[in-house]
């Protein structure tokens, strides 16, 4: 017995699909011993044969994956993608973080389009952004005061810190 992968790539299944089809025009084997050697059912061989009867073996080949048309077209893709680019506050936006919320928005205003708010990620990293989520810090945070901690007082808990756990008695 052969191993067989749980998950065929389109070019792969494309490749068994046109090698059935090469089995079928030789002649030599049966449908049923052509799907046992292909690993797939009767039933599919005998839909390739159908289909090399109707539109021969340029129907075996592989087709784009279907899917509906996106709304915005290359054009609109690349406006929105400028003024995404721009940053969330040159658009009108009170703070300059971009979420799918903003960008739905964004979308419905400029284009008269609308997105469902999940669709909206998938659209985002066909252009080329990925998602990345700021580090929080306090607006009133003062970075002298912080950097002074950081030298002078952390290093002197971490030394307080680790004499206790020496000192610890286990028991």
């Amino acid at each position: 017995m052969t191993w067989k992968p749980s998950y065929l790539t389109r070019e792969q299944m494309e490749e068994r699909r046109l090698e059935g089809g090469r089995l079928l025009k030789a002649g030599k084997l049966s449908q049923a011993e052509i799907a046992r050697q292909l690993g797939v059912s009767r039933a599919t061989v005998s839909n390739w044969a159908k289909v090399i009867e109707a539109k021969g073996m340029r129907g075996l080949r592989k087709r784009k994956a279907a899917g509906t048309q996106s709304k915005l077209d290359p054009s609109q893709k690349q406006k929105l993608k400028y003024m995404l680019d721009r940053g969330a506050l040159a658009n009108g936006f009170p703070t300059d973080r971009w979420t799918l919320g903003r960008v739905q928005q964004l979308i419905q205003q400029k284009f008269k389009i609308t997105y469902h708010p999940k669709y909206v990620n998938r659209l985002l990293r066909k252009l080329g952004f990925s998602p990345q989520k700021p580090l929080p810090q306090a607006i009133e945070q003062d970075t002298a005061l912080v950097t002074a901690w950081l030298q002078r007082d952390w290093p002197r808990i971490k030394k307080v810190l680790a004499a206790r756990r020496n000192n610890r008695i286990l028991g």
